[in-house]
């Protein structure tokens, strides 16, 4: 943010990051419970799908945290990181979708997707 911004554009940045936040928390808890599910003696697709989840709940999870510190930071690192986190919320996502029952653990990782997306784009307006 810069000296130049406006109070309802540090209100609207912090919002997205908030929402950014939650939805990164949900996200990780969904996956979480999503990945435990999956029988990790099964088919070949089926431990992809259980490693995805894993991995896109430690990166939400990591995400949240980094979004959550009050401390200055660096916005291009705050970028690289979201940008990550979309990008394996969405490979999830695509992941889940070929699995019976869990379409909603699908939706919450594009919703996770959607709502990194969003704080992106306040990150660059000016």
């Amino acid at each position: 943010m810069t000296p130049s911004t406006s109070p309802q554009q540090l209100y609207r940045f912090l919002e997205d990051r908030f929402t950014c936040a939650q939805a990164c928390t949900e996200c990780a808890r969904v996956c979480a419970v999503r990945a435990s599910l999956v029988d990790p003696d099964g088919t070949e697709r089926q431990e992809r799908v259980r490693r995805l989840g894993i991995m896109c709940a430690e990166v939400c999870d990591s995400t949240c945290r980094v979004l959550c510190e009050e401390n200055q930071q660096d916005e291009d690192g705050i970028r690289v990181r979201l940008e990550w986190c979309r990008s394996v919320c969405l490979e999830c996502a695509h992941a889940f979708d070929a699995c019976p029952g869990a379409e909603p653990a699908a939706g919450t990782c594009r919703a996770c997707a959607e709502a990194c997306s969003r704080f992106l784009e306040s990150l660059r307006r000016p």
